[in-house]
This record gives C-alpha cells, structure tokens and sequence, in this order.
C-alpha cells in the first residue's frame, strides 16, 4: 500500500519532468519508455518516513501570576484569574532506510511556537526581566542521528537522541499521557524532553527491551531551586560543552499482556562542565544519580501509567555558593540547589465508548481519567541550604480525552495544585487538541 501511495503522488509530482521528456515522431508524441526510473524513485520514497506530533493549549488559571506568589502567599489569596493560549510543542519527524541496517532519524521541535527566546519575568530573581535563550539557534534539534541495525537485539545510534530516563522522557507524545500538558513532576525536575548528543546502544527481545547511553555531563551551573536539573541539559552556547560524561541506561519488561514495566537510570559529573575557568572547589563534582520506575498498562478498555523517580545531587552545598557568584548575564539561576529531588505519579483512564456498539467498530475512544503527582525540587538539602517549601507540590487532575481517529486527540480537564498551609492552592480549567503520528505509512 506504502508503495502505491508513493508511485501517485511522485507521478503527480515528477508529471512536468515527464512530459518534457517526451519526444515528437511523425508528428505524434511518444510516451517516455524508461518507466522503470519513476520505479526507482518510488523506492526511494517508499523508504522516507514522515510524520510529527504537536499541541495546542487554553488554560484558565484561577490563581495569581504574580511572582511573588510564594514569598508573600497572603497578599495574593483573592488575586484575578488569568488565562492562556499556548502551542507547548509542534515536532516534525523525518526519517530514511538507507537499506543494510543504516537508517537515519531527525525531529525539529518548535516549543511555545516560538524560536526559543522569550523575555520572562524570573521569579527566582527579584522579578528581572530577562531575555532567555533555551538553547543555542533558532529551533530546537530534538533528534538526529544515525543508526546501524545489526539485529532486532542489537543496535548502535550515534548522534543527538532523546534520555530515556523516566516515564515522560521515554513517551512524551500527546497521546501518551492523559493530561493538557505533560506531566508536571517529572517536567519540573529533569530535562523533558531530555535530548543530549550521544552514542546509545538498544535492542529488543521478546519480552525485553534494553538501551545504554554515553553523553556529555550536564551544567551545574544552570541547576535552580524551582526547576532542580531541568535546565541543565543542551546548551545556550552554539556548541555542547563536554568537560565531564555521563551514562544512561533503561530496561523494560513486556512480559505481561498489556502491561510494560521500566527501570531507568543516570549517572554523570556535573561540575565545572561550563566555560567557567574557576579553580574553587577543586574536589566538587557535583555527581548527579537517578533511579526511575515505571509502567503502563492498557487492557480491559483502561490505560493506568505511573512513575516514580528520585534524583540525588553530590556537592549541592558548594555548587550553590558557587553559582551564587555568577555574574548576572549568565546562564545561571544564581539560586539554591537541593540534594534531592523526587517526582511520583499516577493516572488512569476508562474507554466509555467501549460500550457502545458503533463508536467501539468506528474505532472512536472517549477515556474519563484521573490523575496524582507529588513533586519536591528541594525533596532534602544539606545543612547550609534553605528549605523552599514551596517547591513540593501536590496536584490532582480529572477530565477527559476523546480520539475521534487514532492519531487525534481532544483534551480537557480542571486541576489542582496543593501546598503546605501557608501557600494559596492553584486551581486552573485547560483544553487542548493534539495529534501524533506518521504521514507515510
């Protein structure tokens, strides 16, 4: 089928090339005889892959925005709601079989519709407006690279791959979870999603699949109170500094019908891994170790998912008097950074139009869900460090998500924020529409 469909749309497309190329004899023209090159480059097509995936998002915040929301909670606890569009990603695939087990794969992410600076108001900074930049260039490059197939058990990808740490680092398309936006706790904390350059070796068995990872360390220099080593992966830079590495490994069972279990980690120095020159601390490292547990489960008509993560930061005490002295024009928060930080969440959904006859045959899916997640950026701090109690977070989430065809999905869902008693609660209403999927089959 994949085969027909390229042969028409590469006859539409190549029609004038062919047409010039036919000749006149005796007054009449002569149909071009070399059919098998318009074959040949049907070939080609049928080996291209495209596709892509992409969000776009209404939220309705009853709560203020105002960024000194947490420090002084009681002069905000009446504030004005506030409401939002967003486009939080639009990603366009490409891939390509070069044929004897090498193949190529590329994603390019356009995040919040923009080109990855923005002037924002940094609330960790004394409400400064501040011109950021994501990452180096004008959109971001989430995958690229190159892969060598030697078997369905062994594989080698070198290039710019995704981190296959956590539940949404692994799965992070719009239809593989239940919520507007991607789950919080693991988006707060770590890199999501989470996209170094890299060699990874992966296979797949049965009922196992395995991948290990090499990558360049990340920056201790950019890790935050709020956001732990969320922004600490990429680069503002044109390149990737690479001073210190780092290793990645995931392993995931299928054993069961319907169910997968994950088990991932990290391991990688994280300091001096920056331009900075600096011989303070001369023994910090600033390691930073990972452990995650995951599943997804979909049988019955319902899809439950799940994760539990934990990260530990070594030296957190003297990487946070050492970002406190960069300058203001540096990448940096300039802020404490925890020990620990852990992330934990669970959502489940039932397929109500499972139960109806001509919706279930029409292939439609209409899911009612719920969700939990408790996260903490500042989960345990050495001694030398202040506690920002405002960075553990309860939230609950209830909606619904409706497939009319497989590829799309219609969101919405009322969500609440949870603090310890001194902080206001954060309610907010969002919607969203979302597809995923590949445009050639």
């Amino acid at each position: 089928m994949k085969r027909i469909v390229s042969l028409f749309f590469l006859f539409i497309f190549t029609s004038v090339h062919i047409s010039a190329q036919t000749i006149e004899e005796d007054g009449e023209e002569q149909p071009v005889e070399n059919l098998d090159k318009l074959i040949s480059l049907s070939n080609v097509f049928s080996r291209l892959t495209l596709g892509g995936y992409g969000e776009a998002a209404y939220t309705r915040n009853f709560y203020s925005d105002e960024w000194q929301r947490y420090s002084n909670p009681s002069n905000y606890k009446d504030a004005d709601s506030h409401g939002r569009f967003d486009l939080p990603h639009v990603v366009f695939f490409i891939g390509y079989d070069f044929g004897k087990g090498w193949s190529f794969s590329s994603e390019i992410e356009f995040e919040h519709g923009g080109t990855e600076s923005a002037i924002e108001i940094e609330s960790e900074e004394a409400r400064e407006y501040e011109s950021e930049v994501e990452r180096g260039g004008e959109v971001a490059l989430e995958q690229f690279w190159i892969q060598k197939s030697f078997s369905r058990a062994f594989n080698i990808r070198l290039g710019h791959i995704i981190v296959p740490v956590g539940l949404t680092n692994q799965y992070h398309m719009p239809t593989e979870f239940f919520t507007v936006y991607r789950p919080e706790g693991e988006n707060t904390i770590f890199p999501c999603t989470w996209h170094e350059t890299g060699i990874s070796v992966w296979g797949r068995t049965k009922h196992w699949r395995y991948e290990a990872q090499f990558l360049p360390g990340l920056d201790a220099d950019r890790f935050g109170s709020f956001s732990f080593i969320n922004g600490a992966s990429g680069s503002p830079y044109e390149f990737k500094i690479a001073n210190k590495y780092a290793g990645a490994l995931r392993l995931d069972n299928y054993s069961v019908k319907g169910l997968r279990i994950g088990l991932s980690g990290y391991f990688g120095y994280s300091f001096r891994n920056s331009l900075s020159k600096s011989t303070r601390y001369k023994d910090c490292n600033g390691e930073v170790m990972i452990g995650s547990v995951d599943f997804h489960y979909n049988n019955y008509n319902m899809i439950v998912r799940g994760s539990f993560d934990w990260a530990h930061l070594n030296d957190s005490e003297e990487i946070t008097a050492f970002n406190k002295t960069m300058p203001a024009a540096s990448p940096s928060t300039r802020t404490a950074v925890a020990s620990d930080a852990m992330a934990m969440g669970i959502e489940a959904g039932y397929n109500l139009f499972a139960h109806i006859e001509k919706l279930k045959n029409d292939n439609q899916k209409f899911y009612l869900f719920g969700r939990y997640e408790y996260y903490d950026s500042m989960a345990k701090v050495e001694a030398g460090i202040i506690d920002n109690k405002a960075c553990g977070k309860h939230r609950m989430a209830a909606g619904i998500n409706y497939y009319p065809i497989r590829d799309i999905v219609i969101k919405a869902e009322y969500s609440k924020r949870f603090y310890k008693s001194q902080y206001n609660d954060e309610p907010s209403v969002s919607l969203g529409v979302a597809y995923a999927g590949f445009f050639t089959k």
